[in-house]
Formats: C-alpha cells, sequence, structure tokens
C-alpha cells in the first residue's frame, strides 16, 4: 500500500476529536443505527457497478459493521475501513470481514484495487481543504470504471464543530465540482428520505463513476 498522508495540525486536530467522540459513544452509535434502512444506497451502488459478480467493495466509514454484513449477505467481498478504533472491533466481531483502521485523512489504499466504494455518511467529516485529496485517493483505489457511492447531510457549504464531531455540509453543485474534479463521471443523484418533501429530505446521496483510462 502507498504511504500514509501526514495531515497540518488542524486537520490532525480534527481526526483526534472526531475518532475520539466516536470511541466514546461506539456503543450508543451501534444501537441507534442497527436498524437504520439504506437499502436504497446499498443498491444504488450495486446497479451501476460493471462486470460479473462477486464484486470486492470498500465500505468506507463502516461503522460497527451494519453494512458490511450486507453485502457479504448479497455474496460480495466487502471489506470494511474506520479509523475508530471500536468500530473496527465491532465490525469485524460482527461481520467477519476484514476490516482495516485507517484515519480518512491519512489513507493507505491499494491501487485498482475495488469495484466500488461505499461512503455512507462518512465523507462529510473531511473538511473542505483535504476532500479533493482524499477523493483523488479513492478514485485511484477504484478499478477503471469503479463506482463511488456517497451520501452526506447537506446544507449551505458549511463546515465546522457539532456534537464533538467535525462536519462539512455541501450542496448538490458544490459536491458535483469536487467529484467532477477528482476525475469522476456523475451516474445519479437523489435526496433521502424518499418520498418527502425536499425541506425534509437532509440527506444527499449520489453514485459516481471513475472513468477509465
Amino acid at each position: 500500500m502507498p504511504d500514509r498522508h501526514t495531515p497540518g495540525p488542524v486537520s490532525a486536530q480534527v481526526s483526534a476529536r472526531t475518532l475520539g467522540h466516536y470511541n466514546a459513544a461506539a456503543e450508543s452509535f451501534r444501537d441507534g443505527t442497527r436498524d437504520h434502512d439504506v437499502s436504497q444506497n446499498i443498491e444504488a451502488l450495486l446497479r451501476h457497478l460493471s462486470g460479473a459478480p462477486p464484486f470486492t467493495i470498500l465500505d468506507f466509514g463502516c461503522g460497527p459493521g451494519r453494512d458490511l454484513r450486507a453485502f457479504t449477505a448479497r455474496g460480495h467481498h466487502a471489506i470494511g475501513l474506520d479509523g475508530a478504533e471500536r468500530f473496527v472491533a465491532m465490525a469485524r466481531a460482527d461481520s467477519g470481514c476484514e476490516v482495516w483502521q485507517q484515519d480518512f485523512l491519512k489513507l493507505a489504499l491499494p491501487p485498482a484495487h475495488f469495484d466500488g466504494i461505499f461512503a455512507n455518511a462518512s465523507l462529510f467529516h473531511v473538511p473542505a481543504s483535504e476532500l479533493p485529496r482524499v477523493l483523488a485517493e479513492l478514485h485511484a483505489a477504484l478499478k477503471p470504471d469503479g463506482v463511488l457511492f456517497s451520501s452526506n447531510p447537506r446544507g449551505h457549504n458549511e463546515e465546522g464543530w457539532q456534537a464533538g464531531r467535525y462536519a462539512s455540509y455541501h450542496d448538490l453543485a458544490a459536491w458535483q465540482g469536487y467529484l467532477v474534479a477528482a476525475g469522476f463521471i456523475e451516474l445519479e443523484h437523489y435526496y433521502r428520505p424518499a418520498g418527502l418533501p425536499r425541506e425534509q429530505q437532509p440527506w444527499l446521496a449520489s453514485v459516481w463513476r471513475r472513468v477509465a483510462c
């Protein structure tokens, strides 16, 4: 794997405090999200993958491992990644999958390895200043024609601390700009939860393809 990037002091503080929050709240987070239905997001990633299954999928920000089990149940090879030590231990025990402990801002990913990357409620923890580099690293980790799914709480391009976690809230135009600049083409986007008025849909989901060279 490539060497990890060393973030600056501000970004290092972002990681330390955010991961500390999740480590301290690991059990309550697991209990509170165990029954969340993200099947719409999982299917959005899977229907755009090219080739014959099973697919190799990185669950980026896998947390306690709920979605690793979902991908495995569908017959795919799922690998988890999370920066929080307690989440990594939970995910390994709960899913039986390989799970990597990596800070989002110090990634060391194998090149052209994954058919798909599932970044569900994770990339919004990356500061805007670091986002172009992190997206470029995810792009490089995908196989040609590989697919990135992301779902983030949307906003008006503000960022900062919220309840002990660092969070960035992008609108659609800004998010599209970051992904296109990183070398992706958009496949689709939608807002969640489904079936509600837009003002009651705080989540922006989008699906992107790495353009084959």
